[in-house]
């Protein structure tokens, strides 16, 4: 059975803003009582939020699709409808929100770090809201906005400042054991561990995180053995540590060889090349591979790399290390507090004086509408009520649509599409309607500007 999973795609898909309603005040010896629709509620987004009792994307990868309900339509004497419930999905520290084709949206870090997926559409207003001197008793609502849907891929890449990088049986999960109070599964075979075991150790006032990362073999970088699912894991650690065996039996192996193996995966993966190393020459405790690390420990010092010779079984040299793992993790943290104190600035992105909100584009003889505005005042109007319809196109009309056309010679019966080619609405321009109309009498549910439409 799967326990541990580390990728995984959801599929979230927002609610429905709730529509606005149209209702007149009915009371007995006020015939004129006015309008008194409320608005629609706001329709329920899907979330993730991270929470530190989730430690794998299991959940994720159990119930890849996430709805979000809609949210209630408004009611007479002034009755808004209730906003739908958010969907909250609790994923793991250290998880990165990225679309299909790899596009960073979102690297969740720290407890209760929230991402949205897909927001809720916003409620239709009544035509309680919708009222003003000009139009005193509005006979439509606006609809309520679609939400939304969209397709993320979520990657867990694990928050530990020591990440333990070997090969298979090299001692990686003993380690971990006898470091911490974390108990990973060993036994004396190849790819025993298959998902990262976590482990935190206290060095006197330091404590950190020790990861065991499973599946290093040559060839890990291009998805041979389990490193591609697992190098991931590594990214984020402060340090690594060079767990060797030197008492394997296998040909062709032999500590120094291991090492440049694997830092040829590394360096293949790529972004690893700052992060400092240690060297831990494993199982002395068998007499043979104490005299191999005594012979190779010179060599390994002329690179530069700090050696200590160890045994996970009978915990010989383990205090050494233990030291030198507390003082790399604390050097980074020194480091980085250095570099990032901490303190929050606002990021103030204004938009450009010259910035319309919109833009109309000419392509043959038809004009085409975009904006955020103007399609989700195109996705609230109801089309069978041409009241509503007049109201779209007043403000159409403030907003600058009309004289962007007009400016690029679009004439009475030009095709104008507003909004995306697979959402678009698609009418025959009439320049009559504009803004200035006044007050528009006529039915309810009517408008006068639309008789020869």
């Amino acid at each position: 059975m799967i326990t541990f999973v580390d990728r995984a795609i959801l599929h979230a898909s927002s609610g429905d803003g709730g529509n606005g309603c149209a209702s007149v005040h009915r009371e007995k010896f006020k015939p004129l009582g006015g309008p008194d629709g409320g608005n629609g509620g706001r329709g329920g987004d899907v979330i993730l939020e991270v929470d530190p009792s989730t430690t794998s994307l299991l959940d994720v990868h159990r119930r890849p699709h996430r709805i979000a309900n809609a949210g209630k339509p408004g009611q007479g004497k002034n009755k808004s409808g209730s906003d739908a419930d958010d969907v909250i999905v609790p994923v793991p520290d250290g998880t990165v929100v990225s679309t299909e084709s790899g596009m960073v949206l979102a690297d969740l870090v720290g407890a209760g770090a929230r991402y949205t997926v897909a927001r809720g559409g916003r409620g239709g207003l009544g035509n309680a809201a919708l009222a003003s001197q000009r139009r005193k008793a509005p006979g439509f609502a606006l609809l309520g906005e679609g939400g939304g849907a969209a397709d993320v891929v979520l990657e867990l890449k694990m928050l530990a400042d020591v990440g333990l990088v070997g090969f298979p049986s090299a001692g990686k999960s003993s380690l971990v054991s006898v470091l911490s109070a974390a108990r990973p599964k060993i036994a004396d075979y190849p790819f025993t561990t298959l998902a990262p075991n976590l482990g935190v150790v206290k060095v006197d006032a330091t404590i950190f995180t020790v990861a065991d990362v499973p599946g290093l073999i040559p060839g890990a970088s291009e998805g041979k053995g389990l490193g591609l699912e697992f190098l991931r894991h590594i990214e984020r650690c402060a340090g690594l540590v060079h767990v060797i065996d030197c008492a394997t039996l296998e040909p062709g192996r032999d500590p120094v060889a291991d090492l440049d193996a694997i830092e040829a995966e590394l360096a293949e993966y790529g972004g690893l090349a700052d992060r400092p190393r240690l060297v831990a020459l494993n199982k002395i405790d068998v007499p043979d591979a104490a005299e191999l690390a005594e012979m190779i420990t010179p060599s390994l010092l002329e690179r530069g790399l700090a050696v200590f010779p160890i045994s996970a079984v009978t915990h010989e040299g383990l205090d050494n290390l233990r030291y030198a793992m507390a003082a790399m993790v604390g050097a980074v943290r020194t480091e980085r507090e250095l570099l990032d104190p901490g303190v929050a600035r606002p990021v103030i992105r204004p938009l450009p004086v010259d910035d319309s909100g919109f833009t109309v584009t000419k392509q043959g003889d038809e004009f085409i509408v975009r904006g955020p505005r103007p399609e989700r005042w195109v996705r609230q109007t109801d089309f069978s009520n041409e009241e509503a319809v007049g109201y779209l196109a007043d403000r159409l009309a403030r907003l600058g649509v009309e004289a962007e056309l007009v400016k690029l010679g679009a004439s009475a019966g030009c095709t104008v599409i507003i909004g995306r080619e697979d959402d678009s609405v698609v009418f025959d321009w009439q320049p009559s309607i504009d803004a200035g109309a006044g007050y528009v009498t006529g039915r309810r549910g009517t408008d006068e500007r639309l008789e020869d439409w």
